[in-house]
């Protein structure tokens, strides 16, 4: 009786130390868990901190690079730019247009024609300014009307023949009105006081009915220097787009 109550004692507690030892075991099995999902958690925490580390680094770098970018095709398009300007100063900074004009309609024309090309204006002056009256040449007594029949009365001084930079324009236009089928005398002092070697020179006229002619050719002789061109005649009122249709088939 005694040894089965020993033995049974003896039972008893080898069992409990059994339990004791799986929930021992159960609980390092649940700490080692833990641990290696703290681990886990920790190498993923640094591998984004280091990621963000990393593109706070580059980002400065990137912006800083497009702004280089930005800066460098502004400056490429503003260099283009004026390259650009430049080039049309260049191309239209060498044609001068001159011109008489008696009732505005050369004055007209020789307007367009500057708009054109780009060109500057020089305008031919009387230093006595020619009326109405002086104009009317259907009266034989009229200013016009003497200095036609005598040749010696159609040297009329101009208030200036002399242009600034003269040498620096290579085409020159001429404007006049047609008196009696030729170029209107107060041209002629500022071809003859002036030298066009080297230019190329082109005539325009401005009539109601009368051609161009021979006014062209009559001032070329005049000069005696320069490369005259055939010229144009333009009727009263001319129309602009026809002005800008023969400039710009001239090819300058």
């Amino acid at each position: 009786m005694r040894v089965k109550k020993f033995l049974s004692m003896c039972l008893v507690g080898v069992t409990a130390v059994s339990l004791l030892a799986g929930c021992s075991s159960g609980n390092s099995g649940q700490s080692g868990d833990a641990q290696q999902e703290t681990q886990t958690e920790a190498q993923s925490i640094n591998a984004a901190q280091n990621e963000a580390d990393t593109s706070s680094e580059s980002a400065p770098d990137t912006a800083a690079q497009d702004g280089a970018d930005a800066a460098a095709e502004a400056d490429t398009t503003a260099e283009s730019d004026t390259e650009e300007v430049t080039d049309n100063v260049s191309d239209t900074g060498n044609v001068l247009v001159v011109y008489y004009s008696a009732t505005g309609n050369t004055e007209e024309v020789a307007n367009m024609i500057a708009d054109t090309t780009g060109g500057d204006i020089f305008e031919l002056e009387p230093t006595e300014p020619y009326t109405d009256a002086d104009l009317d040449w259907t009266d034989d007594n009229s200013r016009v009307s003497q200095e036609y029949a005598d040749e010696s009365l159609r040297d009329v001084e101009l208030t200036s023949t002399t242009v600034e930079n003269w040498d620096s324009y290579d085409t020159v236009f001429i404007g006049y009105p047609i008196w009696w089928g030729i170029a209107a005398w107060p041209v002629n002092s500022f071809v003859e006081n002036n030298d066009f070697t080297g230019k190329t020179v082109i005539p325009f006229c401005t009539s109601a009915s009368s051609g161009l002619g021979e006014s062209g050719d009559l001032l070329a002789e005049m000069a005696g220097t320069g490369d005259w061109q055939e010229g144009e005649r333009f009727r009263s009122g001319a129309d602009e787009a026809d002005v800008q249709e023969w400039v710009e088939g001239l090819g300058l």
